[in-house]
């Protein structure tokens, strides 16, 4: 009898079956964690699960999909999620949309019910490979089934390639047991430098510029560009910005030129921009915003440099000259090419006055006792629509991979990434900040907190609400009554407690510090459910 193991490897003098083969190229790929929740078509992938694969267990697709997300952010490299044919397809949607816009590369295997009597659409089939689109950079399912290991191999290659993201394969259950065809076994190098005479252009106009800056998104987190940002931002004396919905941060926020985050309204932002004559965006896109404020992209005079990875994202950029390529290897020409600037550094903004403590507790408050309470070293997960402009505000990002968010705006992703952040690196505390409202989308990940992960904090802000959806309609003018706001009776302590994942509820600024004090110091999964103020914050801008 052949050990566990064993399982996934061909026996010598004969083929491997299409499951053998599969496994073989998944150790070569370096996907030996399977992120899934299994169900009847994933049995036979499943069987026998060998020794040297990892599985982790989600209760609920979305959670699966979402933990993936944040291993993969946390490692840098593709992760493998396993799916449940349409209806796992199905629940995982909303997170599989969350990771395209992230630009997280995942793999994304479903079962198909048997390849022969799928013609008579029997009982679990599905249309899988258009229910993935359009969220998914490619959808396949193999015409044959020896072509799944192949499959697979380009599904990984498309995901790593710059801009990042999901790509599907579908699989019938009796494909596994198939003679496999042969494998690819080769490497693909996705890094390319943008055009080198466009991006001297680029350095002569910085360094021509009375008063430059810098835009810094995600991508430059992504693509390891962090450092270098830094340094030519001091060598130009250049402001550096936070792009307006960046799920992750592109600069050190502590940092003397940093300036803040730039406003999600097209008019708010060009203002803010306006004593800028060179704007370079990099890793971001030009611009994303939320509400509809018409005005100029940036103001008149203004000349916009743009650095990418995602051609897509430069065909839509309306101003300026966009260079698709690395933003690292871009970055790193740029700081080797400008000259050191004479021009005095800008002044850095005044930090913000502490808030004050107060019964009940205003949430500016709760956010200024963790962003004191974070280790230098924490990553933060963001999920809290209506107080993110007061996190940004108390709680900064030091190093890189320190922040992460999602880029969709759907609900879901927050408990569920930092799960995946702490699997991918379990000495590296977490911290995710969220509203009970985007708690109760995310509750399953809790299960999967308690078994796999270890220093995670889930701070949740309890307003009993969702209280963008208040704020927003009294900004915008709309009056009250509106409906479906409310949340009283969620229970996030005895809800986490039941799910495994220690818990306790807090009231009070006093209370909230020793609490922190222990969660950061058990080592372990811990949520805080902290009842704050529900009249705070009292705008979108705190």
């Amino acid at each position: 009898m052949r050990t566990t193991r064993e399982q996934g490897r061909a026996g010598a003098g004969r083929r491997p079956t299409v499951r053998e083969a599969t496994f073989d190229l998944l150790r070569e790929l370096g996907m030996t964690t399977v992120f899934g929740n299994p169900g009847s078509t994933e049995l036979p992938f499943l069987s026998g699960f060998p020794e040297d694969f990892s599985y982790v267990l989600g209760l609920h697709e979305g959670a699966v999909v979402g933990i993936a997300d944040g291993y993969a952010q946390g490692r840098g490299r593709p992760a493998l999620v396993n799916l449940h044919t349409a209806s796992g397809l199905g629940n995982a949607s909303a997170a599989i949309m969350t990771a395209y816009l992230n630009r997280t590369p995942l793999v994304i295997v479903a079962g198909q019910q048997d390849r022969r009597h799928l013609a008579a659409e029997p009982f679990l089939a599905g249309r899988l490979t258009e229910m993935a689109q359009p969220y998914v950079k490619w959808s396949s399912q193999p015409v044959r089934a020896e072509d799944v290991p192949a499959a697979i191999a380009r599904a990984y290659h498309l995901a790593a390639q710059p801009p990042a993201g999901p790509a599907f394969v579908a699989v019938p259950q009796d494909d596994w047991e198939a003679v496999a065809g042969e494998v690819p076994r080769h490497r693909v190098v996705h890094r390319a430098r943008p055009d080198e005479r466009e991006l001297e252009r680029a350095a002569r106009a910085l360094e021509a510029a009375r008063s430059p800056a810098i835009v810094a998104g995600a991508g430059v987190d992504r693509s390891g560009a962090w450092e270098d940002t830094v340094r030519l931002a001091e060598k130009l004396r250049a402001a550096a910005w936070a792009d307006p919905f960046a799920s992750r941060a592109g600069f050190p926020q502590d940092h003397p030129l940093f300036r803040g985050h730039l406003s999600p309204a097209q008019a708010a932002l060009a203002e803010e921009l306006s004593g800028h004559d060179v704007v370079l965006v990099l890793g971001a896109p030009v611009f994303r915003y939320y509400r509809y404020l018409p005005g100029p992209v940036v103001a008149e005079g203004t000349e916009l440099l743009h650095v990418t990875d995602d051609p897509e994202e430069a065909a839509r950029a309306p101003v300026g000259v966009s260079l698709v390529g690395d933003v690292a290897l871009a970055v790193r020409h740029l700081l080797g090419s400008v000259r050191p600037s004479g021009r005095p550094a800008p002044q850095p903004p005044p930090a913000p006055p502490a808030p004050r403590a107060a019964e009940p507790l205003p949430v500016d408050y709760a956010l200024y006792a963790v962003g004191r309470a974070l280790p230098e070293e924490a990553v933060v997960v963001e999920e809290t629509p209506s107080s993110k402009p007061l996190l940004h505000r108390y709680i900064r990002v030091r190093r890189p991979g320190g922040f992460y968010s999602a880029a969709s705006g759907g609900l879901g992703f927050g408990v569920s990434a930092a799960v995946g952040l702490s699997i991918a690196d379990p000495e590296r505390p977490v911290v995710c900040v969220v509203g009970d409202g985007s708690l109760a989308y995310g509750l399953q990940a809790l299960w999967s907190a308690g078994r796999y992960a270890r220093r995670v904090v889930f701070v949740v802000l309890n307003n009993r609400q969702y209280r963008v959806l208040r704020l927003l309609a009294r900004r915008d003018g709309l009056g009250g009554g509106l409906p479906g706001t409310g949340l009283e009776g969620l229970d996030p302590e005895g809800a986490a407690r039941s799910l495994g994942c220690p818990a306790e509820t807090v009231r009070g600024a006093g209370e909230l510090e020793e609490a922190l004090g222990r969660a950061l110091a058990s080592g372990g999964p811990r949520l805080l459910n902290v009842l704050v103020d529900p009249e705070s914050p009292r705008d979108m801008w705190g």
